[in-house]
């Protein structure tokens, strides 16, 4: 049986203050990490940014749209500006001009049905224009609200390491001052049992919070002072003292 003189072992119990502080900082930088917050605004941003795309690509093909439906009235415009200059300088037969003046008729029925199209058009890109604006301004809304909940977590994750870090160098100094082979034994303990050492106290292992059967009460008390004994439902070393008897 290992053996450690009980004042070496009565140590154990603030080595393992120390470690259950380490342990409650390690899961509150798991549950920062973890903040569903984050979760839901990467969600929310994804759809959100979903449909900014389908918007910016509504906005393209309309634009796309009113740039043909331009071209579309441009050339008819052109062509009754020509022929309208023919018409102007009375050259031709009569017959001709006045099948001239039937296609400028003609061509103004089709350039005034390509502005109505070209209206519609501008009207409806406007529409998607703004529809596109108010999407990326959602976009930026959860942006914001992401960026000021990653800056809060990121404030909090520093201050955890911050505390860990000052934990973990006095946990070591603290560690370096014991007896080596205690120390063993209780790392291999923590790493197994996730406790590595608690009281005994009046019967009751504080590692399990269980009350120890009298045989098993019996055992350990038959145990020499300097024996490291260990409770027998969670495997923790279990400090004794005729305080806690």
């Amino acid at each position: 049986m290992a053996k450690a003189a009980p004042a070496e072992q009565l140590k154990l119990l603030e080595l393992q203050g120390l470690d259950a502080r380490l342990k409650g900082l390690a899961n509150r930088r798991r549950t920062l990490e973890n903040d569903p917050r984050i979760k839901d605004l990467e969600a929310a941003l994804s759809v959100a940014n979903g449909e900014l795309g389908a918007a910016k690509v509504a906005v393209h093909d309309a634009e796309a749209a009113l740039k043909r439906a331009e071209a579309d009235v441009e050339q008819v415009a052109s062509r009754i500006g020509r022929d309208e200059a023919r018409l102007n300088s009375g050259t031709g037969l009569s017959k001709d001009l006045v099948a001239l003046q039937k296609d400028i008729a003609s061509l103004n029925k089709r350039r005034s049905d390509l502005e109505d199209v070209e209206l519609e058009v501008m009207e409806r890109l406007d529409s998607l224009r703004e529809r596109q604006a108010a999407q990326q301004q959602i976009v930026d809304d959860i942006q914001g609200s992401f960026g000021t909940i990653r800056a809060e977590l990121d404030a909090a994750l520093a201050e955890v390491e911050t505390e860990a870090a000052g934990l973990r160098a006095q946990r070591g100094e603290f560690a370096q001052g014991l007896d080596a082979g205690l120390v063993a034994v209780y790392e291999k303990t923590l790493a197994k049992r996730g406790v590595g050492a608690a009281r005994l106290f009046h019967g009751t292992s504080e590692a399990s919070g269980m009350k120890l059967s009298p045989g098993d009460l019996a055992e350990i008390k038959a145990a020499a002072a300097d024996d490291i004994v260990f409770c027998p439902d969670s495997g923790a070393i279990l400090v004794r003292s005729d305080e806690w008897s």
